[in-house]
């Protein structure tokens, strides 16, 4: 059926609605091995590592490229580099800014040293040795499904999410030669899409519980949380166990120190915390907390402080836990920094790891904005790159900084 001529629920005229004011203002493996102009063939001997450095992918629908960028010492950017992924972009149908709505498409992983990306418009993932800011010793599987739009790691496990169809959930061992499939890993997530879905009721992200002992998907339209136990063997159960979300539009996952899960829900921009239980089975510890503004879907954790992106009103927003692991706002509007003309269509964030800069995707201004975190969570804009290919047949999506 045609994007064009597809039914839309009310779910999805609400998320649109949103989007079109922005605008308005067993897998088979396919490896390819890649090394850099100047260097030699073959895996290097010391291990990779990666040094101040953001990445950002484009998802373009003729060929998937990640824009590398040097860090400074002060959060500033500046361009290093650009990298085929050996795949295409995709762009989910309806999407009003965020072609895979989705959190996690883009993954650095300390523990290898390797960046993975999804490739959604050709079923695959890719790998890459991350070495300062050169991305070398490509490698490209397949994923296993249809649209692969989120990547979760958990020690030397990963696991690819794909969006397309009934949905999936597929693991790989992360290896020196990139990723392997799991042999008896793909589970079905048993939603009801296109092999290219509607962005509504896609799911929005696969993430592992900080212990690694459960692996968690949000179905959007579906209104579930669907959680699978993980076997000592790094496999997950044969069936999930579906939670009931607290709040509308269940998308982006993430944890505070403590293990609680927090969940972003898009339809009214709320955060709901839970406890995942061993059984699978989660706990409410928290009902929606509500921010005030429109169409959250992003979350991302800088030690006891959180921030999300509102892409309906391109605004950041910050929360804060206290030492009982309440969430609370860190200040009364919602709103962590204010927008500018060229911060419209905030979706995806990213923390770098020593948790001092926040980096944001502007998908409608094609930039990138870079915050430093202040000791009272506040945000102090220090960089905007540039030249980044804002949203239209489809747009950037993907962000990892390091």
């Amino acid at each position: 059926m045609s994007r064009h001529t597809r039914r839309r629920s009310p779910l999805q005229v609400r998320l649109l609605g949103a989007g079109a004011g922005i605008l308005a203002a067993a897998a088979a493996v396919v490896t390819v091995t890649v090394a850099s102009a100047g260097e030699p063939g073959g895996r290097a001997a010391e291990p990779a590592k990666a040094d101040h450095a953001v990445f950002v992918q484009d998802n373009e629908l003729d060929g998937n490229t990640i824009h590398v960028f040097k860090r400074g010492d002060d959060g500033a950017l500046s361009a290093a580099g650009r990298f085929a992924t050996g795949g295409k972009g995709g762009d989910q149908v309806d999407a009003p800014t965020d072609s895979l709505a989705s959190q996690g498409s883009l993954v650095y992983d300390k523990r290898s040293g390797l960046l993975l990306a999804v490739n959604a418009g050709s079923g695959t993932v890719a790998s890459f040795e991350v070495r300062g800011q050169r991305l070398t010793h490509r490698q490209v599987v397949d994923s296993g499904g249809d649209f692969p739009a989120s990547i979760a790691v958990y020690g030397s496990l990963a696991y690819v999410m794909n969006a397309g169809g009934d949905g999936s959930v597929q693991g790989f061992r992360i290896t020196d030669k990139g990723l392997k499939p799991l042999r008896d890993s793909q589970r079905s997530l048993g939603l009801d899409n296109d092999m290219v879905p509607l962005f509504s009721s896609s799911p929005g992200q696969v993430a592992f519980t900080p212990d690694g002992r459960a692996l968690v998907v949000t179905t959007k339209s579906a209104n579930t949380i669907e959680v699978f136990p993980i076997r000592h063997d790094g496999r997950p159960a044969h069936r999930a166990v579906i939670n009931d979300s607290a709040g509308e539009v269940p998308f982006a996952i993430t944890f505070d120190r403590a293990g609680r899960m927090l969940v972003a829900e898009a339809a009214k921009s709320t955060v709901s915390t839970y406890k995942v239980r061993a059984d699978g089975r989660l706990k409410v510890v928290q009902q929606p907390l509500a921010n005030g503004q429109d169409t959250l879907c992003w979350l991302e954790r800088a030690g006891d402080f959180f921030y999300g992106g509102n892409t309906g009103s391109s605004t950041v927003t910050g929360y804060r836990t206290d030492a009982r692991g309440r969430l609370a706002l860190t200040n009364d509007v919602g709103i962590a920094t204010p927008p500018s003309a060229k911060s419209q269509g905030v979706i995806d964030l990213a923390v770098t790891q020593d948790e001092r800069f926040l980096y944001v995707q502007n998908a409608v201004s094609g930039t990138i904005d870079g915050f430093r975190i202040e000791r009272n969570g506040a945000l102090t804009k220090v960089t905007t790159a540039t030249g980044l290919p804002a949203f239209a047949a489809s747009g950037m999506e993907g962000i990892a900084a390091v």
